[in-house]
């Protein structure tokens, strides 16, 4: 995708594309009861965080090291810059790692991840990109999530744009195994509570509430936190910002967003340059998840980090 750059005083005289149609391949009568089921349990069992039975001060410190955890490195860093752009490389071991972190956070698997945003670049801000904004808000939220799209089924879709992660066997099993993941790190929450509480000579029940609140703030919590950084990622940074570059869609870099997703808000440069495993390109643009990155190749464990570019196709603004 070109893109020129321009000056960013002037990308508030930039005016946003008209609106597009909804993917011609939806089906607003099929719901993909999967996610429908998925996402709204999650949203009514979050609600006992309001009670104070399931309340406790390792539960929210939980959640909130959880919410940097699975959503920087398991969604930013693995299944975005890893394995969608293959921004940097890493041991086989690591990135497996990253990879099962990322399945907890309830985004489906890596494969269908990365084919879903690797056709949002291919169409971004177009009729057939799976979640833009410019057809509605809401359906780039999380709208899209619930209604069938027959262009987003996964045989078709993986051909296309996900055949490199698709022919590795471990990703394979994760397509197979996803559901007995994402229960198994419940077990684990609560179990890890439960076992601590006894071990500290609490009471049978006191395990109990203990495990709960673990389990409740560890993975409930923190899963929904996870899910609405990731969905203002998808959505509010195509709408309103400043721009850098200018692209072939309504890209922007959106601070706001950029704070909460770790460096995902300055979207403008990510589709300027897509392979780039840094979103910072100018003084100020903090990108946490990149941080996170230089950390790992100060240890040895990343290492062919693709850095923002300067191609011919990138010229200053007059």
């Amino acid at each position: 995708m070109t893109a020129e750059f321009v000056n960013v005083r002037a990308a508030s005289q930039i005016k946003p594309r008209a609106r597009i149609q909804f993917p011609a391949g939806i089906n607003r009568r099929r719901i993909y009861w999967r996610y429908a089921f998925a996402v709204g349990s999650y949203h009514v069992l979050v609600l006992l965080a309001f009670f104070p039975w399931f309340f406790s001060w390792t539960g929210v410190v939980l959640a909130i090291f959880g919410v940097y955890l699975f959503g920087v490195v398991g969604i930013n860093l693995c299944y975005h810059r890893l394995l969608s752009h293959r921004s940097f490389c890493c041991p086989k071991w690591l990135e497996y790692s990253f990879a099962i972190i990322g399945v907890c956070c309830l985004e489906d698997t890596p494969a269908r991840w990365v084919a879903v945003h690797r056709k949002h670049h291919h169409h971004a801000d177009d009729e057939p990109d799976p979640h833009s904004p410019l057809a509605s808000l809401l359906w780039s939220y999380f709208g899209w999530l619930f209604i069938e799209n027959k262009d987003l089924d996964r045989l078709v879709l993986y051909d296309r744009y996900a055949r490199d992660v698709i022919r590795d066997r471990f990703y394979v099993f994760v397509e197979r195994a996803i559901v007995w993941i994402v229960l198994a790190q419940s077990v684990v929450f609560f179990a890890a509570g439960f076992a601590a509480s006894l071990l500290i000579g609490g009471t049978l029940m006191d395990a109990v509430q203990f495990g709960a609140s673990v389990w409740l703030w560890g993975v409930v919590v923190r899963t929904v936190a996870v899910w609405h950084i990731t969905w203002s990622g998808n959505s509010f940074p195509h709408l309103w910002g400043y721009r850098n570059y200018e692209t072939d869609d309504n890209s922007r870099n959106n601070v706001l967003v950029a704070i909460i997703t770790s460096g995902e808000g300055f979207h403008n440069n990510h589709h300027a340059d897509p392979n780039s495993a840094s979103n910072s390109h100018r003084p100020g643009e903090i990108d946490l998840t990149y941080l996170f990155l230089r950390l790992l190749v100060s240890v040895g464990l990343a290492w062919n980090v693709i850095l923002p570019s300067r191609s011919s196709n990138t010229r200053p603004a007059a």
